[in-house]
């Protein structure tokens, strides 16, 4: 199961772009009026919002989480852990009326979507962390992800857990290696393709295929995608847009190449092996889900120190043997390729865990949809998909 948010339908999103942007300007807050008061020195709580499925649990006991029973052991801070975002724009919703209204969420660490992250920063929502009570987080943090455009130098953010949006394809039915995004729109393909219908997850991948710089493309680069996919809907070639359903289609043979997210295609290639994961020639979307603190947090030191406690490799290791997404922490590598366990220690050599030196020159992280852009932008895309 991934976490990566399907875009639904306009509605949601645009109603958050709108309030992202100038027509609601009271949403935005002023540095000065983030921070609340830290009880995390008489305190020893802290509440930390996720995903589903994206925690290591104990094999015997799934209510135990060994990582963050070990933080709690080592600290004393006892630890209030939901799994209660299920979708980015969904968990917008249910924070913003006391982000907006300068009031607490209950809530002092969250993980969302780099493109969800972004609109936080722009509205002030998070607080800035203080890096020098995180000195694992300055010394292993993954070099790829130090400097995304939405949140310059990561001050508000850290990286849980990363991963690539590239090509899955099964090789056997299809007969032939997949290099590059233009092998998507080869004739043998018509009809056997799917795209993520997202506007979010797919727009970077399709405009790499073209030979553009994600990390800073123009609005004419995303126009001359929407003309390029619209032919390619009327022609038949795309077979369809997806959500996480692409995994069942690829499964079953109905489709035969898609775009896709890394952590889902170690999951497909435990059942089939014959299941490959490409980064395309012309390069391929790194992205993260980030934690983050949001405003008036009444335990933002404690959540300082959960966050660092993630970023020592031994645990980044261990997080990273059950989630099997991007490791945002390479010196997990080794401690993975020492252990004694034969699977634990071929997950260090698993690119799809630790990318390789080929494969990261070929990665980016894409400059974000503004606020400015993001209506008209869902408007076009959504139209096109059929959202």
């Amino acid at each position: 199961m991934s976490r990566r948010s399907l875009l639904r339908a306009l509605g949601a999103g645009a109603a958050g772009a709108t309030l992202a942007g100038c027509g609601v300007p009271a949403a935005f807050v002023e540095p000065g009026d983030r921070a609340g008061r830290d009880s995390s020195a008489t305190d020893q709580t802290l509440h930390f919002a996720n995903w589903p499925l994206y925690i290591d649990t104990d094999d015997d006991n799934e209510s135990k989480r060994p990582t963050l029973d070990a933080f709690s052991q080592r600290t004393g801070i006892s630890v209030t852990y939901t799994e209660e975002i299920n979708d980015n724009d969904e968990f917008f919703g249910k924070i913003s009326p006391a982000l907006m209204n300068h009031q607490e969420t209950g809530r002092d660490l969250i993980v969302i979507s780099d493109w969800m992250a972004a609109r936080f920063v722009r509205l002030g929502w998070v607080q800035e962390m203080d890096r020098a009570r995180q000195p694992n987080v300055a010394e292993y943090l993954d070099p790829l992800l130090r400097e995304p455009a939405f949140d310059e130098g990561r001050l508000h953010s850290v990286p849980w857990q990363s991963g690539i949006t590239g090509i899955a394809y099964n090789r056997k039915k299809l007969g032939r290696e997949i290099r590059s995004t233009d092998d998507l729109w080869a004739d043998d393909l018509r009809g056997r393709v799917t795209l993520l219908s997202g506007l979010d997850e797919s727009f970077a991948l399709l405009m790499q295929g073209n030979g553009v710089d994600i990390t800073r493309w123009t609005a004419d680069d995303f126009h001359e995608i929407c003309e390029q996919t619209e032919k390619r809907v009327r022609s038949k070639h795309i077979r369809r847009f997806t959500g996480n359903d692409y995994i069942k289609d690829l499964a079953t043979g109905d489709v035969l190449a898609c775009q896709a997210y890394s952590g889902d295609v170690i999951q497909l290639q435990a059942d089939n092996p014959d299941i490959e994961f490409v980064v395309p020639e012309e390069g391929a979307e790194l992205w993260a889900e980030s934690l983050m603190i949001p405003n008036l947090a009444r335990h933002k030191r404690n959540a300082e120190r959960l966050i660092d406690h993630y970023y020592d490799p031994e645990v980044a290791a261990e997080l990273a043997a059950w989630v099997n997404y991007v490791c945002p922490v390479p010196a997990a590598r080794d401690v993975l390729a020492s252990s004694k366990d034969e699977e634990t220690a071929a997950l260090a050599e698993d690119p799809l865990i630790f990318p390789d030196g080929a494969m990261r020159e070929r990665l980016a992280i894409a400059r974000d949809i503004t606020s400015e852009e993001r209506m008209g932008f869902a408007k076009k895309w959504n139209s096109i998909v059929g959202l």
